[in-house]
This record gives C-alpha cells, structure tokens and sequence, in this order.
C-alpha cells in the first residue's frame, strides 16, 4: 500500500512547484513510511509515498516506460500481474523490474483506457501520458483504495486523502452542507461527495481522464445479477469453494510477514481456514474485545484459532481510551466518519503491525451473501402490513413508547430495535424501506432538527433520493439483489472499505479482502436467491460449506457485527464529554442545529427513556471534526 498525490497546472508554462508537491506528499507519510518519490516536468508534478511489499529494491515510484513518455503513481495491489507480465513481454513489451505497478505501465500502453479490463485487484493510480499531455486516473471495482480530486481554473489536483489536498494553496475548504445531509443518514459522506464543496471522490470503479484542464469521468464496470446461474446447490459449493481458495491464494504474495484479522465470524473464519491450508507455518491472528461481555467477540476468535492452530494475539479496548482517541481518528478520516467500529479497528491494526505488514480480512461477506439482518427482516415487511391497523397503528406503537430501548447489547441483538424499525419502514413503499433501514437521521428528523439556515441550504436535496437511484439502476430482478447492490455501491466503499483502508493505513498496515475478489462478487452475485438466505439464515451457501471446516457454534451463530457499545459508554464515560462538546454555548453544531432539540435528544438517552447512542454519537464526531477543522 501506498499513497499518492499530483498536481496539473492548466498553464502549460506554469511549473509544479518542487515545495508544494513534497508538503502533499509528505501528508501522506503514514501510508508509506518506507520510501518516497516526486517527478516533476512542465506543469505536472507526481508524487508517491511507498510501503514496500512486493519487489522490495526496485520498485520505488513514480516509475516511466522505456521512454519516459508515461508516468505512474500507484496505491494497491495488482494479483494477476504474474500473468499479465508473460502477456505483455509476448507482445514485445520489456520490464525493467519485477514489480506490479510496472505491468500497469505497459498494459495502458498496450491498450489504453481498456488497461482496466485486464486489472485484478485493488488500486487507485494515476498515469501521465507525456506525448498526449493526458492524465488518466482509476479506481478498482470495489472501491478499496481511495482519490480525492479537485478541478480548479489553475489546474487539477489529486492524493489518496483530502490532508494531501488541503495542502496545496489552490485547493480551498469550504463545508458541503449537503455532504453534512447526508453524513447524518449514512454516518459517512457518500462518493462523489467529500466534506468540502467542490472537493470529490472518484467512486469505485471508474476512471477519469484530464486534457487541456478538461476532465471527465466514466464507469468501466459494472456488478450483474442477471441472468441467474442455472446451478445445483451442490455444484455451487464445489466452485465457490474453489474461487474463494484462489482468492486467497493469490492474496498470499508477499515479499514481508502476514496474517489474518480473525473475528470469529463466519467471514474471516473462513479466510483463516484457507490460509492455514495453504501456508506452510502457522497463521498469525488478530482479535480485539471488549470489557463488556455483550460486545465480547473474543470466545469465537479463539475457538477458531484453536481448530486451526493459529499464532493468535488479542487486545481489549477499555472505555477510559475512548475520549482521548476520538481526535486522533477524526486527524485520521479527514471527514466526519461516525461508524465507532473504528476503535477497535485502529487498535488491532496497531496490534497486528506489530507483526506482519499484510493481513488479510473478511470484509465483502455481508454485502456478497445477504449477511446482514435487515436483509431477512426485509420479508417480514409484508406480512406486517397486513395486519389490522389496530396493531400496527396503535398497538404496537404504544408498545415500543411504553418499553425503554436497551443500551448494553448490540443493535443486530436488540429485538426492540428490529421491531421499532419494521413498523417504521411498513409506512413506506419496498424501495424506501431499504433505505429506511440503513438511516440514523431520517429526512423528517433532519428535517426537525436543522436550524433555518441549514435548512434552507439542503432545500431539494434527499438522501433517500440519492440511495434510491442505485436501487433503480441495478441490474437485477429481486428487491433482495437490488438491496444488495445498494449497499455493494454505498455503505460497502463509502464505510467499511474507509474504515479498513484508513485505519491499516495510519500504522503502515496493507490489508487485502479475499472476499471481494472480482470472480467471487461476480459468480455470488448470480446465484440464485435461495442460496444466500433460507428462512431466517443469512449467508447460506457459505454456512453449508464451512460445515466441516468450522466449530459448529462459528457456522450457526448470528451475525453480530463488529460493534463497539458506544450507547453505554455515551451514558457513562463520556457522559462528561457530550455535555462539553454537544451542550456547550461555543458548539460548532449549532452552525446546522436547532439547540433545543439536540438538547431534547441527549437528555431522552441519558435518562434512558430513548436510546439516541447512535445519533448522538454522530454529532459528536461532527463537533470534533469542526473543532479541528476551523
């Protein structure tokens, strides 16, 4: 892994300024502490920041073809470049190193924008083509690796995180109050948005192309659930088996030491599996827990590692850390990020830096199989609405109002919760209803809770709107498949590939998802429905065929996510630090928020009446986040 960073002056005669380049690359130095690099010609600057895993000595960036008429900076990891290597050279094309970023050089010479179709794996790059003055930049399918850009009349700018960016004088901040809009519902900032106007991701699977300070951008690839592979389930399992074997097999290429991140969930169970049949020392595993037993993932961790006679380590994250963290993490994620997984993620990844460079992780499993809850909670959504209105007007409402919501179990636990949200998406059409799920602030309560001029602002703008259009545009015919591909496009890059890619990134940590290779994605996503859930069993096919592989108590578990209890510690450590940051006369929030209802919100949780963890939770990543952004 690495990080990259780039400046294009539309001033053919205006030179990239040699400082100004090395200030954004140097803001990039945790994503490569092993090695750094700057080209620099006319009006175009790059610059690359190295962590070094596959051909250690030569394979410093940015790095030209045999002419130097192309030039590339890279961040990732291209699986298949063995093969395509041999491919090239029988085409004439000589290398001058044993590295993958060398095989993209070649490749986008030999066939242009088309390179993409050849790439397996995941990478954001950006090439200079000096002979046609062209930029062309790409993402991988999935979104693992990020760019940010931003297109101004001085020129084009781009880095692998907005602290490069920001560095340079062109590119100015200015809050996105429709990127807050949406933060609220997500807990993230969804692509194409970034926190700041103008500023932008590049979303997964695409390219862009700069010319004469033109730019453009454009999908490359798509995820198809039609037609459905006419498949018995048997000989589904068979070739599933033999794809994800290979995904990890390919995903064990490394120069320097590797291991696995090892939940005890069914995902990276079974990447662990796989690794120690395919590795000759035993794997190392890393685990992190916590005090409270309800949130405690560790019993299943080391189940798994005992079966498969992993070198496993562990870390237990204690609450009195968790208020001095919150400014290293939002310093980390540039943005308000509100998932508090988070936690736990930058303290394994600085466990298991400790060891390895690489580690492998399930992330991919949920959005590729239906693991999820809200995926089977989706079937009940009709039978619910066809009960007497008595019921589900009246009864069950005063219900849900008369029993306080419980704060010590995670939300995928918590049957009240669950019936809280299928009463409230029963009111609305199928479509709205996934999106409903997934929201921490609804449109009505955002709506409720913006003061007038935030208000006025965000006029016209939807965040359910925004989620709709991927549900409309999938190409698939069941509302479960359409489901998925929202959160394939969305909550998948925008929350859990950030989360993994920063959190590695900030301890120079590579971390690689054998779960969202392209064969797997592809193959799983045409299956037939049955195969992925069954009753009230989500992710079928792969509980069946980890029959023999993993403890019972692994395979038949329910999905319990990686969650912190970020409502208890809301109630009690840092009880001290929402009053400070939420209720204070100098909070930044009131920039958006009317202050008698966020002080209406805080007040209902910490007397227990309205469990608001989540979305107070939110609120105070946001007031941190303007705190260090000012």
């Amino acid at each position: 892994m690495c990080g990259i960073c780039g400046a294009v002056y539309a001033d053919s005669q205006h030179p990239v300024e040699r400082h100004l380049l090395s200030r954004m690359n140097d803001a990039l130095s945790h994503r490569g502490p092993d090695s750094e690099g700057l080209y620099l010609q006319e009006n175009v600057g790059l610059g690359h920041r190295r962590l070094a895993i596959i051909d250690l000595v030569t394979g410093e960036q940015p790095l030209c073809n045999e002419d130097e008429s192309i030039w590339i900076v890279f961040n990732g990891e291209v699986y298949n470049f063995p093969e395509l290597r041999i491919s090239l050279q029988s085409l004439g094309h000589t290398f001058r190193t044993n590295t993958d970023t060398e095989v993209i050089v070649h490749a986008y010479e030999e066939y242009g924008f088309d390179c993409l179709e050849h790439l397996d794996g995941m990478f954001a790059f950006a090439v200079w083509d000096n002979k046609k003055k062209r930029l062309f930049a790409a993402r991988d399918r999935f979104g693992k690796k990020p760019f940010y850009y931003a297109h101004r009349k001085e020129g084009f700018f781009f880095g692998s995180e907005l602290k490069s960016l920001l560095q340079h004088p062109s590119v100015q901040k200015e809050i996105d109050p429709v990127a807050v809009h949406h933060y609220l519902t997500l807990q993230y900032v969804p692509d194409p948005y970034s926190i700041y106007k103008d500023i932008f991701k590049l979303p997964p699977a695409h390219f862009l192309v700069l010319e004469g300070n033109k730019c453009r951008t454009a999908r490359y690839w798509d995820i198809r659930y039609t037609p459905k592979l006419k498949i018995s389930e048997k000989e589904a399992e068979e070739q599933l088996w033999e794809i994800l074997k290979e995904a990890v097999k390919k995903r064990l290429i490394s120069d320097v030491p590797l291991g696995a991140f090892l939940s005890g969930g069914i995902d990276s169970s079974i990447v662990v599996s796989l690794m120690a049949g395919l590795c000759a020392e035993p794997v190392k595993t890393f685990s992190i827990g916590f005090d409270y037993e309800s949130f405690n993932e560790l019993p299943y961790a080391r189940a798994v590692a005992e079966k498969w006679g992993t070198d496993h380590y562990e870390f237990i994250v204690k609450p009195e850390t968790v208020a001095e963290m919150i400014p290293k993490l939002v310093h980390i994620f540039d943005e308000p990020f509100a998932d508090s997984c988070a936690f736990q993620m930058y303290y394994l990844a600085r466990l298991t830096r400790q060891h390895v460079t690489v580690v492998l992780n399930g992330d991919g499993g949920d959005e590729t199989f239906a693991g999820y809850p809200r995926y089977w909670l989706d079937r009940y959504v009709k039978p619910y609405t066809a009960l007497p209105r008595f019921i589900t007007q009246k009864a069950v409402p005063a219900l849900l109002g008369w029993m306080r919501e419980p704060t010590n179990v995670p939300v995928e636990a918590n049957w009240r919760m669950g019936l809280k949200r299928l009463s409230q998406v029963a009111e609305v059409s199928p479509k709205a209803s996934i999106i409903r799920w997934g929201s921490y602030f609804s449109e009505d309560m955002k709506q409720a809770c913006f003061n007038d001029k935030m208000s006025s602002l965000v006029k016209g703008h939807s965040s359910d709107a925004f989620l709709a259009k991927f549900f409309d545009r999938a190409s698939a015919d069941s509302f479960l498949d359409r489901t998925l591909y929202v959160d394939m496009l969305n909550y998948l890059p925008g929350n859990n590939l950030v989360k993994m890619d920063r959190m590695t990134m900030a301890h120079g940590l590579e971390s690689r998802s054998p779960l969202l290779d392209r064969k797997y994605v592809e193959f799983s996503a045409r299956l037939p429905e049955a195969m992925k859930i069954k009753g009230r069993q989500t992710k079928y096919l792969l509980r069946k065929m980890s029959a023999d592989i993993l403890p019972r108590n692994i395979r038949e578990r329910s999905k319990r996510g990686f969650a912190a209890p970020v409502e208890e510690w809301l109630k009690k450590d840092l009880r001290e630090l929402i009053n400070d940051a939420l209720l204070s006369s100098n909070s930044n929030i009131y920039n958006f928020f009317r202050r008698d209802y966020i002080q209406k919100m805080v007040d209902e949780h910490q007397k227990g009446r309205i469990n608001h963890g989540r979305r107070i939770w939110m609120l105070l990543i946001l007031e941190e986040w303007c705190r260090s952004n000012k």
